[in-house]
């Protein structure tokens, strides 16, 4: 086993085409499963009867559970990000801010508000008990609160926002309303929760518009 990086992983290693392929099934396996079981409920075997590989395989590309959870985070981070762009690359309109959170919305109702948000499952389960997941979802909901934050500074660069109006916190209320509004849509298996949340904090910041 190689030494070890960051906590819980091995460190950074060359891999074959063969090894990267192996690597990936493995994370996307687990990202299921963790997604549908929580981290808590999956266990290595699980995952090695699930993506057909060996424990040797697992330990060897991730060190442990831990390093494979973080792998996870990582995955799921950069498929939100991706399955929600280009919406996210052009926040800076109260159109586009809606028709971002309805393009969400519309997802949760296709699935049947089941499952909620993948990144936020992960953070409700491991926030308490594992600093180095917490810290490693610290990062993720930076990466996902970036982007709102720079259309609304885009926004305010134009004049169409108030000078006033303080974007990094109303980004953080409306990333804020989308997780909470997941949750709640999940429990109640309807996104009006969701909608309800995120409509009220996209009037709040409607309400910063320069008239």
């Amino acid at each position: 086993m190689s030494a070890p990086g960051k906590a819980g992983e091995p460190k950074e290693q060359r891999l074959t085409e063969g090894g990267r392929r192996t690597r990936e099934r493995i994370i996307e396996t687990a990202a299921e499963l963790m997604f549908h079981r929580g981290a808590g409920g999956t266990s290595i075997p699980d995952i090695q009867a699930a993506a057909g590989v060996s424990a040797s395989q697992i330990y060897h590309y991730f060190g442990d559970k831990q390093g494979l959870v973080l792998a996870v985070i990582d995955h799921q981070t950069d498929a939100q990000l991706a399955r929600q762009r280009p919406l996210l690359d052009s926040l800076d309109s109260i159109e586009a801010l809606r028709a971002w959170c309805d393009t969400a919305g519309s997802r949760q109702d296709a699935r049947g508000c089941e499952g909620g948000c993948e990144i936020g499952s992960l953070a409700g389960e491991l926030a308490d008990s594992d600093q180095s997941a917490r810290a490693r979802l610290v990062s993720a909901f930076d990466r996902w609160e970036e982007p709102i934050r720079s259309g609304l500074a885009r926004m305010q660069a134009r004049g169409e926002l108030s000078e006033h109006a303080d974007t990094a916190a109303l980004a953080t209320a409306l990333l804020a309303a989308v997780q909470g509004g997941m949750l709640l849509s999940q429990v109640r298996r309807s996104s009006t929760a969701y909608r309800q949340a995120v409509s009220a904090v996209i009037d709040h910041i409607e309400s910063h518009l320069v008239r």
